[in-house]
């Protein structure tokens, strides 16, 4: 079993837009590649989780948010970075069909982690889920993952909202540094 550090997309790898699907829009928190490049060179699988919302919305489709992650992937590559997987929740249960449901993969649930953690061998009790909302630590923690908030993103406004004794960043860097240092 390999152990993971899971990261929410929007807010936490790259610049929160609303709705982003475009790949010129995508822009990544500055030191992204390094911090995913830091986090593979220490024998950590990096996996992104995201909710997305937006195509049970119909502002666009799956085959978008499948273009936008491999975009990302090419960027955290030109930085030494690589992503193991890209899991992402498209339901809502206000959606339109056929993603309007309730679901066990949208966070705060666990679905995605357990998922990835099937998958690719993840031992998910010595993983970490790093977010900038409280439902990304509380998915984290339905898992069993250690959770770290990020101030990027929504993080500034979500830090007084989380369990006691979370640990929050000011970014993806000094969270990965965190990890390192545990």
């Amino acid at each position: 079993m390999r152990r993971a550090v899971f990261l929410d997309r929007d807010g936490t790898l790259n610049l929160e837009k609303e709705y982003l699907y475009r790949p010129e829009e995508c822009e990544l928190v500055p030191g992204a590649a390094q911090a995913i490049r830091r986090l593979n060179e220490a024998g950590w699988l990096v996996v992104v989780v995201t909710n997305q919302s937006g195509v049970a919305r119909g502002y666009y489709g799956e085959r978008e948010v499948q273009l936008l992650h491999r975009h990302i992937a090419a960027e955290l590559a030109r930085g030494g970075g690589e992503v193991a997987g890209w899991y992402y929740c498209p339901h809502h249960p206000d959606g339109l069909p056929p993603y309007n449901r309730v679901c066990n993969c949208r966070k705060p649930l666990p679905g995605m982690l357990e998922q990835a953690a099937r998958e690719l061998e993840i031992d998910l009790g010595s993983s970490w889920m790093v977010g900038d909302k409280l439902v990304d630590l509380e998915a984290g923690l339905a898992a069993g993952c250690r959770p770290v908030l990020v101030r990027t993103g929504y993080g500034r406004l979500e830090a007084g909202r989380l369990p006691p004794g979370a640990p929050v960043c000011a970014d993806l860097i000094a969270a990965v540094e965190m990890i390192l240092a545990v």
